[in-house]
């Protein structure tokens, strides 16, 4: 395993309390090699949760806030980061603001919840030659990473087509109770802030950046949820020919999470399935048929230590995931802090979320006018 090699770069977390959906997870990841410690925050507006999750992740009552602006104003040169965890519909404001006070920012996914937001985002971070860093955890995964490589490596030959599927079972479960801003829509489906964006970062990812040409979109309420969208569906047309088919939705039965991806190429396939993360699914147009796992000698991308905390057999899971993307961030971060331009392959900022938002958003408008438009 290859650990931090330097002094860990300081974080204060905005939302991400110890009761938040992702909070507790961003703590552990950043933290899994040595990059990151976690010194400020304001964790929650609830004084009870914003203390009680100060005391659990280690943070000094002293830099403990009740509000973004307190916590800006007292942290402004004491650390290196900071972490945006707060409903979707308050990034926007909340990003810029700390943009505006000359900190790099990492923002947890979705980056806002319209492009015009992203657009704004992207202003404040040209003009402050800031830092933003969006975090899309999945591409994390070894054997995300290393179908990437073969298909960029021409493994696959030509890609024809990509099936990529986000089934979970949430808004049917018995107890259902999705937090108060998921219950409503947006610009686009709640869903597709959640799940969506995902979607269109993987194919992005995978595919090397191309991009959709044309869309048709579909979306259904199955949930307890009235008038809540819940189950979104497209046919896209991409650069180089490539069909993609997507389903992404809260209302599947049986699964806590579904996500899957299926590669077709005109020499190969593969597929990777989120729950058996370690391995690749694998045919040939020989007739062949084999499971490549990160062990495989074949494997070159997940054989690297930095993504072998422990040997083949012992599966690299959800955590894991963001701490490889954290590792990436902090690259970037530390070239930043040194005055210098470093672009990591596997960090995504701004304007690939204003993509993924315009993607979205003509989804939804296809959906409404049951027609093909332009992505």
């Amino acid at each position: 395993m290859a650990f931090a090699s330097f002094d860990p770069l300081r974080l204060a977390f905005i939302g991400g309390a110890l009761n938040s959906a992702v909070g507790f997870t961003h703590f552990n990841a950043s933290r899994l090699d040595g990059h990151f410690r976690v010194d400020a925050g304001c964790f929650s507006r609830d004084p009870g949760q914003n203390g009680h999750s100060a005391h659990v992740y280690g943070v000094a009552p002293q830099r403990v806030y009740h509000n973004v602006r307190e916590l800006l104003d007292a942290e402004a040169g004491r650390v290196d980061a900071v972490v945006v965890l707060t409903p979707t519909p308050s990034h926007a404001e909340i990003v810029c603001e700390a943009l505006e006070a000359g900190f790099p920012v990492i923002c947890e996914k979705a980056l806002a919840v319209s492009s015009a937001e992203c657009r704004m985002i992207e202003a404040v971070t040209e003009r402050k030659r800031g830092y933003l860093a969006v975090t899309y955890n999945y591409s994390g995964y070894p054997m995300v990473r290393e179908l990437r490589r073969m298909i960029q490596e021409g493994k696959l030959g030509k890609i024809q087509q990509i099936q990529i599927e986000m089934p979970q079972e949430g808004y049917l479960r018995v107890g259902a109770n999705p937090q108060g801003w998921r219950r409503m829509d947006y610009g686009v489906p709640t869903v597709s802030l959640d799940l969506g964006v995902h979607v269109h970062h993987l194919v992005d990812f995978l595919t090397g950046g191309c991009k959709p040409l044309r869309v048709v979109g579909d979306q259904a309420s199955y949930g307890q949820f009235s008038g809540l969208i819940d189950n979104v569906y497209c046919i896209a047309h991409y650069e180089e020919g490539i069909r993609v088919n997507a389903w992404w939705g809260k209302t599947a039965l049986g699964l806590r999470n579904g996500l899957r991806i299926r590669v077709f190429g005109d020499v190969a396939s593969a597929e990777w399935y989120q729950m058996q993360p370690e391995d690749l699914n694998w045919a040939n147009n020989d007739g062949r048929h084999c499971i490549l796992d990160r062990g495989s000698v074949e494997a070159m991308t997940a054989q690297q230590p930095r993504y072998n905390r422990f040997k083949a057999g012992h599966p690299s899971g959800f955590i894991e995931a963001f701490a490889n993307l954290y590792g990436d961030i902090a690259g970037e971060l530390r070239a930043h802090k040194a005055g210098e331009s470093l672009r990591s392959e596997f960090v995504y900022g701004a304007s690939h979320s204003r993509e993924g938002l315009q993607f979205l958003e003509r989804i939804s408008a296809s959906a409404e006018q049951q027609a093909w438009l332009r992505a």
